[in-house]
C-alpha cells in the first residue's frame, strides 16, 4: 500500500513528499545540507514550475482550516524555497561563506 501525502493534482510530486514534506524550517535547512546537489536540482526542477499553481491551491482554504493534503504540499513549497537558495544562489547545499553558521528557531509559524 502506497501513501500518498499531496493533493491528487499533485501526483507528479508524489516521489519528493516523503523526503520534503518537513513541518519545521530547521528540519528543512538539515535536509538540504545533508542532499547532493543533484538531488536539490532534482527537486528544484520538478517543483519550481508548479509553485504558482500549489500555492493557487492552498489559497482556495483558510489557513486554519488546511486540509491535511494541502498542509504537506505547503510544507513541500517550503521546502523548494529552502532548496532554492542552494540551486539559485549558492550552487551547493551550505551558505557560501557561512563558517558554522546555524539555523535554529526558536518557535515555528503555522502552518
Amino acid at each position: 500500500m502506497t501513501t500518498t501525502l499531496l493533493p491528487p493534482a499533485f501526483a507528479d510530486l508524489e516521489r519528493f513528499a516523503l523526503d520534503w514534506c518537513l513541518k519545521t524550517e530547521s528540519e528543512r535547512y538539515a535536509r538540504r545540507l545533508a542532499s547532493p546537489m543533484q538531488e536539490l536540482i532534482d527537486f528544484y526542477d520538478a517543483c519550481f514550475p508548479r509553485i504558482e499553481e500549489a500555492l493557487a491551491y492552498c489559497d482556495k482554504f483558510p489557513l486554519d482550516e488546511l486540509p491535511e493534503d494541502a498542509i504537506h504540499l505547503l510544507h513541500l513549497m517550503y521546502s523548494l524555497i529552502m532548496v532554492a537558495m542552494a540551486v539559485e544562489i549558492f550552487q551547493q547545499p551550505k551558505p557560501v561563506d557561512s563558517a558554522d553558521a546555524e539555523l535554529a528557531r526558536v518557535s515555528e509559524p503555522w502552518p
